[in-house]
């Protein structure tokens, strides 16, 4: 009986999603996330190149590739870390190759396509990890009032 008298007590709720300790990911989902990482390194190289060569359709053209990359990691593995995965591997090589080497080499230019590259690609990871799926919380006991 409960406390109060009023039928059998039952095991408290174990919490929101957040409260809940973290489990590390699975072998497959971890290989998921670095290949996605690897995808997002190669999708920021090559958009670094085609945003150059050509450059109102070069740009549209690596911003929505890595778009596709992020919003399709989110969708595959039903998580917003699918997105931070690809985003950070984008991020990282895309700020590794602004940097100008010791002999005066670069690769992005001082230009509008490459600042519009460089935001336009961080504004389109935030926006895909945002509308990223969340992941849901299993069991019965997940609606109220059941």
């Amino acid at each position: 009986m409960s406390p109060a008298g009023r039928g059998p007590a039952r095991e408290p709720a174990p919490g929101s999603l957040l409260a809940q300790p973290l489990k590390p990911p699975s072998p497959g989902r971890a290989a998921a996330y670095l290949g996605l990482f690897v995808l997002g390194a190669v999708v920021g190289v090559a958009g670094a190149l085609l945003q150059a060569a050509w450059f109102p359709g070069g740009l549209l053209l690596a911003l929505a590739g890595a778009a596709g990359l992020f919003l399709g990691g989110a969708q595959a593995l039903r998580s917003r870390g699918g997105a931070v995965a690809g985003a950070a591997g984008w991020l990282i090589v895309v700020m590794l190759l602004t940097a100008s080497r010791p002999e005066g080499d670069f690769l992005f230019a001082a230009g509008i396509g490459s600042y519009l590259f460089l935001l336009g690609g961080m504004a389109v990871a935030v926006i895909c990890a945002t509308l990223g799926r969340a992941r849901q919380p299993d069991g019965r006991d997940v609606r109220l009032g059941k």
